[in-house]
This record gives structure tokens, C-alpha cells and sequence, in this order.
């Protein structure tokens, strides 16, 4: 008679290093797509040349991840045409465009009253 020993092997639980290891190698493993790729990929799927399947898989992106950048394309879009994106700006710059702006207006005015206080002297 032979005895089959049966080996019972624990599986560990991963630790927090080793939970961290894997953290920071899909950190720098993960690809990141230019804002020219996104676009190129975008446009590519609303010509329809290809199904949006083989479009994501040509290009090793997930489904979920195409629909993702083509809803942010969209809006983008819309915003744009709406005209609530100025040249990009950030609302620190325009409020300090909107100041500089006022404080010339002020300047322009006490110039323009100057220079007709002047003119009526001379007549």
C-alpha cells in the first residue's frame, strides 16, 4: 500500500508591499495617449470606416475608454461652439484682463475730459 501524502499549501495573502509593487509597476507600465492620439482615434471611429471593436483592439485601448475620450470630444465641441472656452484662459488671467481693461477706461476718460477742458480754454 502506498500513502499519498497530501500537501496542503497556504496561499498568502498578498502583502502590502508586494500590493505596492504592483501599484507602481501598472503606474509605469500604463500607456499614456498623447492629446493627438486621442483625437486621431476619436476621428477615426466617427468616420466608420471600422467597426469601434476592431478600432479599440488595433490600437489596444478598451471599449469603455474610446466612448470615454469621444463623450469628452463632444463636449469639448460644444462648449467651444457655445463660446464659453476663451482662448483657454483660466479665470485668475481673465479677471486680471478685466481689471487691467476697467482701469484703462478710467485712464482713457480722464484723458478724454482733460483734453476737452483744454480745448475749450483755448476758444
Amino acid at each position: 500500500m502506498s500513502e499519498t501524502k497530501t500537501e496542503t499549501r497556504t496561499v498568502e495573502s498578498p502583502t502590502a508591499a508586494t500590493k505596492k509593487l504592483i501599484k507602481t509597476t501598472r503606474q509605469f507600465t500604463k500607456r499614456k495617449f498623447t492629446a493627438e492620439d486621442k483625437i486621431r482615434i476619436v476621428m477615426e471611429g466617427l468616420r466608420g470606416d471600422d467597426p469601434v471593436t476592431a478600432l479599440c483592439r488595433r490600437e489596444s485601448i478598451h471599449a469603455n475608454i474610446y466612448y470615454k475620450w469621444l463623450k469628452d470630444f463632444m463636449e469639448a465641441g460644444k462648449s467651444r461652439l457655445k463660446g464659453e472656452d476663451m482662448r483657454g484662459a483660466t479665470r485668475a488671467e481673465v479677471d486680471a484682463l478685466k481689471d487691467e481693461n476697467s482701469k484703462l477706461r478710467e485712464v482713457v476718460a480722464d484723458l478724454s475730459v482733460e483734453n476737452l477742458t483744454l480745448k475749450k480754454s483755448l476758444f
